[in-house]
């Protein structure tokens, strides 16, 4: 990534403390000079009591934020376990339908909630090529004023490690990755959220292709493009090679909150185009896997959910990326 902020907690009071004049805005590969001026000023008008310096923290992760979205060409396919050959090598998995077609196909999920493979149209949107990093969060906390999560700890030199700036942002419940996308939405004046689990698994399947892992090869190679064995502590989002469609991270290193309420059956009910999902509930889903799951987690079919939508602390193990819900250009 070609971004990193370095937030120590010091810089960070640093920066709310301080009147400096603001520098030059920053340029932008995918939005007009016009546009980042446009942000700019609704950052201002938002947050007329932070210095110019936060500010401009501020104006460069929503310009980032947006630079960072992959259009994802929209189309049809078939959602939920697919199913693959029983005996395969994860290190080395064939391309579907992997020659001649096998005698029987064993499910890839454990769970049954995702056995109903059904058809799904969506239409054209944008995915973070990233998941939101722990640098861009604490950014959102401080603009907002909210403390730190775990300020007792970052002080600590044998504890700094957990709060590189490129890790993955840990959240403690579902709304603080819900907020954080859709303050990036208000703030550029597109409309930022989660992604649904539809377009979540159809981005990480290279568009709803039969791929068993969402890694740059379809298969995993321990160390290049899926982290080893008995690695536990979760590491930057671009660390590895990006899926076919330029999306890093899917898979080994922390899961995704996605903008659907969990319900078992829903894939029997889910509409044709644009599924969001149940109307309520009382679980969110997740996708991906984190460092400690067993490698066939790692497949992008399959649905998790926590125990409880708001954990005790923030956990590595749950983190995000934002959508844009539209296929306009930007």
């Amino acid at each position: 990534m070609s971004r990193r902020f370095l937030l120590g907690l010091s810089f960070i009071t640093l920066l709310v403390g301080c009147d400096g004049e603001s520098g030059p805005l920053p340029s932008s590969k995918s939005l007009s000079a016009e546009k980042v001026a446009s942000i700019a000023a609704t950052i201002k008008a938002k947050y007329p009591n932070l210095s110019s310096e936060l500010r401009g923290q501020v104006l460069n992760t929503v310009v980032q934020s947006i630079d960072n979205m992959v259009f994802v060409e929209g189309g049809q396919f078939d959602m939920g376990d697919f199913g693959w050959i029983c005996e395969y090598d994860e290190k080395d998995v064939c391309t579907w339908p992997c020659g001649q077609e096998p005698e029987e196909l064993c499910n890839i999920s454990r769970n049954g909630d995702d056995d109903f493979v059904h058809p799904v149209n969506l239409s054209g949107y944008y995915l973070s090529k990233y998941q939101a990093s722990l640098g861009d969060f604490d950014i959102f906390f401080v603009a907002n004023g909210k403390p730190l999560y775990d300020e007792e700890f970052r002080v600590r030199e044998d504890l700094k490690y957990r709060y590189q700036s490129s890790l993955p942002a840990p959240t403690k419940s579902w709304q603080e990755a819900s907020d954080y996308c859709q303050w990036i939405g208000k703030l550029s004046g597109y409309a930022v959220d989660l992604p649904t689990e539809a377009q979540w698994e159809y981005a990480a399947r290279s568009r709803g292709q039969h791929i068993l892992f969402p890694t740059n090869t379809g298969s995993l190679d321990y160390g290049k493009n899926f982290p080893v064995e008995d690695e536990e502590d979760s590491f930057p989002v671009d660390r590895f090679p990006p899926n076919h469609l330029g999306i890093y991270g899917l898979s080994g290193n922390s899961t995704d909150w996605v903008k659907d309420w969990y319900s078992e059956n829903y894939y029997k009910a889910s509409p044709l185009d644009d599924p969001q999902g149940p109307s309520s509930g009382e679980q969110k889903i997740r996708r991906g896997s984190t460092t400690s799951d067993a490698p066939l987690s790692a497949a992008p079919l399959i649905r998790r959910w926590p125990d409880k939508m708001v954990q005790k602390y923030h956990s590595s193990d749950t983190s995000f990326r934002c959508a844009i819900q539209s296929g306009e250009p930007l």
